[in-house]
């Protein structure tokens, strides 16, 4: 098998179809349906599968006919994919880059420099899936989010051509290998989804089967066209109920991709498998409009998400309905504009210079990105104590102090004193994890006085038996183990704490607006979800703490830890004075907040709880809070807290007196 002369080939080109195109249209349309209005379709994400399905089907079906001509032409596949995909990016990674400068703060700013980055080399995918830990900002107040799924293709065809010419001298034996090759990464998708939600939706080895079916349908189809010749209507109607059925049945409270990417990817299998004149192919995605959406699917889709993602960060919080339509239709405009000026000219040019000068423009960006994520070019809002935000937000060091020890397969937090026995153990979620540096001081001031400590907290997991929410796997295990280390002879007192309010409020507005807002928790009972935005599913829940109580505090001392006051307007980002689209300053002054009355309802249930379970009440807003008035500053203006929830390690150490009680002889 020989390589090309760059000058003289030419990849062949496919028999175009309309109905590709207007699957793309429904793909792109489902995307964006989910992330304008999230509670009417809340599977539209897997649009992005359908997207995988049909890339993976056109090119290979390009390389494919290309090898049995007998040669591939690496540079001229590379070069037609640069014209295709680095023309619309640079435009949008470009215009990302000015309106972050005018309107982000330092951090978010330094954020999308490294996003511009990660877009330009594709490998947006790996940062995404790095930056997924408990304190990750919010997905919605990234603008280039979405790049992670160009990622994974890009990394796909810088293997697949590969792969496909040290294979093909295997004719006979391809499609088993390629069979094989999509068979083990989804095994690995069911794996690994199993112990990180995160890397199984952003690893390129848990994702390339879904481009890999494609593929398997391009070589099916490579000597008789199409698959499917009789009952097409039927196989293609088929399809769409899959993708239906994905659309209706999926959301992201499911670990996603898992076995739930078949449907999607499999009706788009199906549908791309029959003639074109299959009444669906033929009568609805072969329809003008469609088929004019398809054309422009690729900058729709990079146009939308930056769009919609600066506009929540301006708004500080959902945009209204109004303007999320609004936003929409801008993305739809420029995508047109993109396509009409930039796309279809560039891939008509096929000229040498066109491809040095756009990878000249992606090293480019890709350098002002870093520089933008090395702190080197600040953006414009950078207001005279900023320091003090990102100070705050950084603040949140725990367990400090603490030495990690193995317990029962579970990494737990110890710090011991001069006393053998008589251990502390925090139980909980980074609610209780956040009061670490008030014991570590506490235990190094006067060791003598006050007992051993055993941090055992998991990020998003209550310490209530029975409450599981899917992407957090480890929730289990970490209970289970606990429960057998506190009911041990080594520990003499229990405090349990978590983020009540996160559990067990139920739906909030927010949540309304946002698709289901926070994670779906539930209560799991003879096989039987009660979920935790129900007033069931929280009872039952409360219910389970009180029973777990007191079954402690037959052997133990124990203590319940009620939560701090938590919402938006705490975030230290919240504080600021003025606009970002005009200026920034930030006070100097104390903030208070009304505390929320839903959280004092659930407040004066848990101290319920702990009388009937005979469990020692800590009260946190005791200290934050002076007239159901409650502190988001100090009196110099510093933030009480490091996010929306958590308070900062400095205050917790300092002010959290409350927490004494726990640790003292």
């Amino acid at each position: 098998m020989t390589s090309v002369q760059r000058k003289h080939f030419t990849l062949p080109h496919i028999e175009y179809r309309p109905d590709i195109d207007g699957l793309r249209a429904v793909a792109v349309l489902l995307v964006i349906g989910y992330h304008v209005f999230p509670n009417w379709i809340q599977g539209g994400f897997i649009g992005v599968d359908i997207f995988f399905v049909i890339s993976g089907f056109l090119i290979s079906t390009i390389l494919l006919k290309n090898l049995e001509s007998g040669r591939l032409g690496y540079f001229e596949f590379y070069a037609r994919r640069i014209r295709r995909i680095f023309p619309a990016l640079m435009l949008v990674l470009s215009v990302s880059y000015v309106v972050g400068w005018y309107v982000l703060l330092a951090d978010e700013y330094r954020q999308l420099g490294k996003h511009i980055t990660g877009g330009t080399s594709f490998v947006s995918n790996f940062f995404l899936w790095k930056e997924a830990g408990y304190f990750d900002s919010e997905a919605e107040l990234k603008p280039l989010l979405h790049l992670w799924s160009l990622g994974i293709e890009e990394q796909f065809y810088i293997l697949w051509p590969l792969l496909l010419a040290l294979t093909w001298k295997w004719k006979r034996s391809f499609l088993v290998a390629m069979l094989a090759m999509g068979l083990a990464s989804f095994l690995a998708n069911i794996y690994v989804i199993g112990h990180s939600p995160s890397a199984a939706f952003y690893s390129p080895l848990t994702r390339f089967w879904e481009l890999l079916v494609g593929g398997t349908l391009a070589l099916l189809t490579l000597d008789r066209q199409y698959i499917f010749k009789e009952n097409t209507n039927w196989i293609s109607f088929a399809g769409v109920m899959l993708i239906v059925a994905g659309v209706l049945l999926v959301s992201k409270r499911n670990v996603f991709p898992g076995w739930w990417a078949l449907l999607p990817t499999m009706g788009a299998f199906l549908i791309i498998s029959v003639q074109p004149n299959a009444w669906v192919n033929r009568h609805l995605l072969s329809n003008r409009l469609f088929v004019w959406v398809g054309l422009i699917s690729y900058p729709l889709y990079l146009w939308h998400w930056p769009l919609l993602s600066f506009a929540r960060i301006i708004e500080g919080g959902v945009p209204s309905s109004a303007v999320r339509v609004i936003v929409v239709s801008l993305s739809i405009f420029l995508a047109w504009l993109t396509y009409v000026l930039i796309e279809r000219k560039i891939r008509a040019n096929r000229t040498l210079m066109l491809l040095i000068v756009l990878v000249v423009l992606a090293l480019s960006l890709s350098v002002m990105g870093g520089l933008a994520w090395r702190r080197y070019l600040p953006p414009r809002n950078n207001p005279e104590g900023f320091g003090i935000v990102v100070n705050a937000m950084g603040d949140r060091e725990y367990p400090r102090g603490f030495e990690p020890v193995k317990f029962y397969g579970q990494t737990f937090f110890v710090k011991q004193t001069s006393r053998a026995k008589g251990n502390v153990i925090f139980f909980g979620d980074s609610h209780i994890a956040q009061y670490s540096p008030r014991i570590n001081k506490l235990l190094g001031e006067d060791p003598e006085r006050n007992k051993p400590a055993i941090f055992a907290s998991e990020g998003g997991c209550p310490p209530i038996p029975n409450v599981y929410e899917d992407h957090h796997v480890r929730c289990e295990a970490f209970r289970s183990a606990t429960m057998k280390y506190l009911l041990s002879q080594e520990v003499d007192s229990i405090v349990v704490g978590a983020c009540w309010n996160c559990y067990l409020i139920g739906e909030t507005k927010e949540d309304r607006q946002n698709g289901g807002g926070r994670s779906e928790y539930y209560y799991l009972e003879n096989g039987i979800r009660k979920s935790l935005k129900s007033a069931d599913g929280i009872s039952a829940a409360l219910l389970e703490l009180e029973s777990l109580l007191k079954t402690i505090s037959q052997h133990k001392k124990v203590f319940l830890l009620l939560d701090n006051p938590q919402d938006r307007k705490y975030h230290p980002k919240s504080l600021f004075d003025g606009t970002r689209l005009t200026s920034l300053t930030y006070p100097s002054s104390e903030k208070l907040l009304n505390y929320d009355e839903v959280q004092k309802q659930l407040r004066e249930r848990l101290i319920d709880i702990a009388k009937r379970a005979g469990a020692t009440i800590i009260d946190p807003t005791e200290v934050l809070c002076v007239h159901d008035r409650c502190r988001r500053t100090l009196e110099d203006g510093s933030p009480v807290y490091s996010d929306a929830d958590h308070l900062r390690a400095s205050y917790v150490e300092k002010y959290a007196t409350y927490m004494d009680i726990t640790v003292s002889r």
